[in-house]
């Protein structure tokens, strides 16, 4: 691996572009009825949204359009591609605020959110470490009692096919409480399902 493949892996970088097959899928009415209809409301179940809200990897901006649909007012995206955000930038315009940048390292000052969604986001970053550093950037943006709330996906035949030549770094929904609680956060929960997993994490209360 090169100096800057090296660099991107520990800062949390994908270092491959999504294939052909799972941008389609990504896209596809499939998805989009499974993710919006299903897996997002169990995912924001009794999470506010009133305050201002981030959004991690929004991708083809299905739970951007979401999100905007339930009516948060105040929501920011932080979108590692750049194609992808100025898609984002250009279908929503000042309704959303479109950022480009890297999860691990957010361009966000502390206690700047509400609440913090990250759905099926996790499992592109190709590192455990690179994982955790974005945990750990969530609670750091997040304000006092503010949630974290996301999902993801567990992995299969299916799923590694899906994300043949991607980055596959599935993560294992044992072990993440504990890799929420090492970020900083109160009151982590994560609920198995079949094929996937909703974890919700809590800011601490100031002191």
């Amino acid at each position: 691996m090169s100096r800057r493949g090296a660099e991107e892996a520990e800062s949390g970088h994908k270092l491959a572009a999504v294939n052909r097959f799972h941008q389609r899928y990504c896209a596809s009415e499939k998805w989009r009825d499974l993710m919006v209809g299903e897996i997002l409301p169990w995912v924001l179940e009794g999470v506010e949204l009133d305050g201002p809200v981030l959004e991690i990897g929004p991708g083809p901006g299905l739970v951007t359009e979401a999100l905007v649909r339930y009516g948060v007012a105040d929501l920011t995206t932080l979108e590692i591609e750049p194609e992808a955000a100025q898609r984002l930038r250009l279908r929503y315009g000042k309704r959303v605020q479109v950022e480009t940048g890297d999860a691990a390292a957010m361009p966000f000052p502390e206690a700047s959110f509400a609440a913090v969604v990250c759905c099926t986001m996790l499992h592109h970053v190709p590192t455990a470490n690179g994982q955790d550093r974005v945990l750990a950037e969530a609670r750091r943006v997040l304000r006092p009692n503010g949630m974290l709330a996301g999902s993801d996906s567990r992995t299969s035949l299916g799923f590694r096919l899906i994300h043949l030549f991607d980055v596959h770094n599935p993560v294992d929904p044992f072990t993440l409480v504990e890799r929420l609680v090492a970020a900083g956060f109160d009151g982590a929960v994560v609920d198995p399902a079949k094929n996937r997993f909703r974890f919700r994490a809590t800011a601490p209360p100031s002191a």
